[in-house]
C-alpha cells in the first residue's frame, strides 16, 4: 500500500522516514514558524496566500531557506497531488508547512544561539479529522477565559504565525478545568478578547460582525474570507477593541480557522450567547463560503464524520 510523503529538506520522502533531530532549534528553542492550509475537492484553499503570510514570518525572523514562493507551491502542489490519491474522493488534506531555525551543530541549548544554522523546512499532509467539529456545527462550542493572557505584541509580532504556543497549551488545559470539551479564548494584558490557539474570534452585534483589533491576534486567511464574504452580504464588518462583557451580551460568535472554515460559539465562561445556538449570520457566512467553495461544507463535515464512526465501528 503506498505512503504519504512527507517533503524535507529538499527531498519528498515517505513519511515514516520522516524525522526530525532532538537537537534543532525547533525542539530546543520552539523557533518554528508555520502555515495551514486546507483542501476542497482535493484542491488547495488560498495556497498562495498562506505562502505569502509564511515567507513574511521568514523574512521576519531570519530564517532564509533559500526557497523562492514558486518553489514552496510547487513541492506543495506535488505532495497534495500524491498524498490525495490516497484518500476517498469526499475526504480533504490539511497542508502543513513548517520551518525551523535549523540543527544546532552540538546540542547546546541557548548557549548554542551563536552556531550558523540551516533551516529545516517540512511539509506534510493529514486527512480533516470531520468528527472533531461536525457535532459543534449543531450545538456550538464552549470558550472560557483563563488567567493566562496572549503574548503581548511587545514580544513579537503576532502577524507571525509560530509554534512557540506553551501559553496556548496552558490557556487550553485551564479552559478544560471547566469544561472538558472547552478552549480558551484568551485576553490581552489589558483584558481585550484576542483569538483561540488555533482561529480568529468574532461577535456579531446589531446586525455587524465585530472582530478584535489585529494589535494581538493574527490576521487569519479565514477571517479574511468572512470580510469579503461579508462585503458581498452587505453585512457590516467592524474592528475593535472588546471585552468578555460584550462577547457575553452578544447575539452571536463565532469563530474562523482553516480547518473547518467557521464554527458556532455559543457559550461563554457557562454563559449562552443569544439564545445559544449557531445564529442567522453564521448561517448566511457558511452557505456564502459553501457556493465559494463549490460544495456544502457543512454537510462535508457531517458526511465524513460519519464515515470515519462507521470506519471506528467494532462490527
Amino acid at each position: 500500500m503506498s505512503e504519504a510523503n512527507v517533503y524535507l529538506n529538499g527531498r519528498m520522502v515517505p513519511a515514516s522516514q520522516a524525522h526530525l533531530a532532538i537537537f534543532d532549534a525547533g525542539i530546543v528553542l520552539g523557533a518554528t514558524v508555520t502555515e495551514m492550509t486546507r483542501t476542497f475537492r482535493h484542491k488547495p484553499f488560498r495556497l498562495e496566500e498562506h505562502i505569502d503570510r509564511l515567507q513574511r514570518s521568514l523574512k521576519y525572523t531570519r530564517m532564509d531557506t533559500g526557497l523562492s514562493r514558486s518553489d514552496f507551491l510547487q513541492l506543495s502542489h506535488d505532495l497534495l497531488e500524491h498524498n490525495s490519491k490516497l484518500i476517498g474522493p469526499d475526504d480533504e488534506l490539511g497542508l502543513v508547512h513548517f520551518v525551523t531555525a535549523g540543527e544546532f551543530p552540538v546540542y547546546a541549548g541557548s548557549a548554542g544561539r551563536g552556531a550558523r544554522l540551516t533551516p529545516t523546512v517540512c511539509a506534510h499532509t493529514f486527512p480533516l479529522p470531520f468528527e472533531y467539529w461536525s457535532h459543534k456545527f449543531e450545538v456550538g462550542a464552549h470558550l472560557v477565559t483563563p488567567s493566562t493572557r496572549h503574548v503581548p505584541p511587545q514580544c513579537y509580532d503576532p502577524k507571525m504565525k509560530y509554534r512557540s504556543r506553551m501559553h496556548y497549551y496552558l490557556a487550553d488545559k485551564e479552559a478544560q478545568l471547566v469544561d472538558p470539551d472547552a478552549a480558551a479564548l484568551l485576553l490581552d494584558l489589558n483584558g481585550n478578547v484576542t483569538e483561540t490557539s488555533g482561529s480568529n474570534f468574532l461577535i456579531v452585534e446589531r446586525g455587524a460582525i465585530v472582530s478584535p483589533t489585529l494589535t494581538n491576534t493574527l490576521p487569519g486567511l479565514s477571517r479574511a474570507t468572512v470580510m469579503e464574504l461579508a462585503e458581498e452580504l452587505g453585512i457590516p464588518f467592524v474592528v475593535k477593541d472588546f471585552q468578555v462583557h460584550s462577547v457575553m451580551n452578544a447575539d452571536e460568535a463565532f469563530t474562523s480557522s482553516t480547518p473547518y472554515c467557521l464554527l458556532p460559539v455559543t457559550k461563554i465562561n457557562g454563559v449562552l450567547i443569544g439564545d445559544g445556538k449557531p445564529g442567522p449570520i453564521f448561517k448566511k457566512l457558511m452557505q456564502a463560503w459553501s457556493a465559494r467553495v463549490g460544495l456544502d461544507i457543512e454537510q462535508q463535515m457531517h458526511a465524513g464524520a460519519a464515515r470515519r464512526q462507521a470506519q471506528a465501528a467494532p462490527w
